[in-house]
């Protein structure tokens, strides 16, 4: 029928590629490297902004419990990914084992599901950026122009700090993953020093009545405390713990993929989770969690420092640690800095692994030479994240980022369940444990904290993937270097793409809708964007599965 769909990539080409010849990317990170690589991803300003809020609005000092349901949700994929990562060390990651594993059509969805993860997250983090640089400068009464520092959506004409950390990043990584390599390391260590100081500083001001009650009860709205709002703040802070994954796609340039990737993978996720729960503890602890409604930004943290401190004879507290908020600044600096190098990798990566395939245009696989990496490719994203990260509006949620992640991680999930089903003799240098039940506890706690998600992510979603769907249709399937070429083949295939993306769109249309009567009619932009939207495809994916 239509096998060009589901047509796998043979493992010995995969390993082929990985080896000899066929690996065009330098072999230059050990295990410590990956490791740094991971917390450089994982641990960004989402841990000083968004747990206060998190905690304020919905969980309470249970924000804790979901660090920790969140930590099992990446834990449960975690472990898959490092299967796949010892057992196929090729560039891709989620991608790549997909293709493997489910066949051609899963790959593009995850592949492209990965392009929004990266490429708009390292946008959105750049604008961020480009924020706490404004902050960092105040403080030292330098106050850079409001028109140069936001975009025109935000009252200002262009977001320079924005294009510059992308440039930066940009460049340092045409320059050689081993150069990013030991800047995201320096840059790591400074993030965590600053992380422990606060916890160590603060321990020592837990008040424990700030702990009663942990678990608040709820306010009769699904996902303002009780469990439904730990859940609701799991998916939340879910976002904090995304950049583990990056880690799989430098699978071709690790020096011993099969025992450093698991390594990198596991052991950043790991050192991540406990300095999360121990900061989160600490916070909710030195002053109530209802002090950081209305907070954004730096500033949860920055009430959490200003009660660090000593009542006076009146009771009013003096922070004994105020040095202590601008090496927070530093910290979200440096840390979103990170965060964007190696979103910027994982891209190129995937788009490298992507265009070797023939489902993108072959300049996105062209290695420099000297360098011996994808320089156009980067080239290319340089431009487009940086025009994206000047011009649009700082509205673009973490929840888009969160969602496409959780997407990934239960495609990675139910890979590792057919790979041992298919190919159970293939060598691996590391096992995921009692499969399928970590498999399956992985897809259910990914889906679990996706349907908690608000529906306006969802329909970010759908509306990506029904893009990607339009790319697929008109290049990759026609272009992929495992396909048989026959028109015959290409054709089935085709019809297959577009009925499913019939069903995407009558599905993006039900969902604007409920959020429409959710919002009371408050969401008018995206709601009727989608259903123009929605129309469109609903016309174009119809004639061409109505094609002959």
């Amino acid at each position: 029928m239509a096998s060009q769909l589901w047509v796998k990539k043979p493992l010995d080409k995969l390993m082929q590629e990985s080896s000899g010849e066929g690996n065009q990317l330098k072999r230059t990170l050990g295990s410590g490297s990956l490791v740094a690589l991971g917390i450089g991803a994982i641990i960004g300003a989402g841990l000083f902004s968004i747990t206060g809020g998190a905690a304020a609005n919905q969980a309470g000092p249970a924000i804790t419990i979901s660090f920790i349901v969140a930590a099992l949700g990446c834990g449960f994929a975690g472990l898959c990914y490092a299967e796949f990562a010892s057992m196929i060390p090729v560039a891709g990651s989620a991608y790549t084992y997909s293709y493997a594993t489910m066949g051609e059509f899963i790959a593009w969805i995850i592949g492209w599901d990965l392009v929004l993860e990266y490429a708009v997250g390292a946008a959105t983090v750049s604008i961020s950026w480009s924020r706490y640089l404004v902050k960092f400068c105040e403080g030292f009464d330098v106050h850079l122009p409001a028109a140069l520092t936001v975009g025109p959506f935000d009252g200002g004409v262009i977001n320079l700090p924005a294009i510059f950390i992308v440039i930066l990043m940009s460049l340092l990584l045409m320059k050689g993953t081993e150069e990013s390599a030991k800047v995201n390391a320096v840059i790591v260590g400074l993030k965590v020093v600053v992380v422990i100081i606060f916890i160590v500083l603060g321990w020592k001001y837990i008040n424990e009545s700030n702990y009663v009650p942990y678990i608040p009860e709820n306010t009769g709205n699904f996902g303002e405390y009780g469990f439904s709002g730990i859940v609701r703040a799991a998916a939340i802070v879910f976002f904090a713990y995304i950049g583990f994954d990056a880690v799989s796609t430098a699978a071709q340039e690790a020096k011993n993929p099969k025992k450093d990737m698991p390594i990198g993978i596991l052991g950043s996720l790991l050192i991540c989770t406990v300095l999360y729960i121990l900061f989160a503890h600490v916070m909710t602890g030195v002053t109530p969690y209802t002090s950081f409604k209305g907070q954004d930004g730096i500033a949860p943290v920055a009430v959490a420092i200003e009660a660090m401190g000593t009542p006076d004879a009146s009771g009013v507290i003096h922070a004994d640690y105020p040095w202590l908020n601008r090496a927070i600044i530093v910290a979200i600096l440096g840390g979103y800095s990170s965060v964007i190098l190696v979103m910027l990798l994982g891209q190129s990566r995937v788009f490298f692994s992507m265009s070797k395939d023939g489902l993108l245009p072959r300049v996105f696989s062209s290695v420099h030479p000297k360098y011996q990496t994808p320089v156009k490719s980067n080239t290319m994203f340089l431009i487009f994240v940086s025009l994206f990260a000047a011009f649009v509006p700082a509205r673009v949620v973490g929840e888009m980022t969160s969602i496409g992640t959780l997407f990934a991680f239960i495609l990675v999930c139910i890979g590792v369940m057919v790979m041992r089903k298919q190919m159970p003799d293939v060598p691996r240098a590391f096992k995921t444990p009692l499969v399928p039940l970590v498999p399956i506890l992985g897809v259910f706690t990914c889906f679990f904290m996706m349907a908690f998600l608000p529906l306006d992510t969802w329909i970010r979603l759908f509306v990506w993937m029904i893009i990607g769907f339009d790319v697929y249709l008109y290049y990759g399937i026609k272009n992929s270097f495992l396909s048989d070429r026959l028109p015959e083949s290409i054709k089935k295939g085709s019809k297959v793409v577009a009925w499913v993306g019939l069903a995407l769109a009558v599905m993006l249309g039900i969902i604007a809708y409920a959020h429409h009567v959710q919002t009371d009619g408050a969401d008018l932009g995206i709601y009727y964007f989608s259903l123009i939207f929605a129309f469109v495809h609903l016309i174009t994916f119809g004639l061409a599965a109505a094609k002959k």
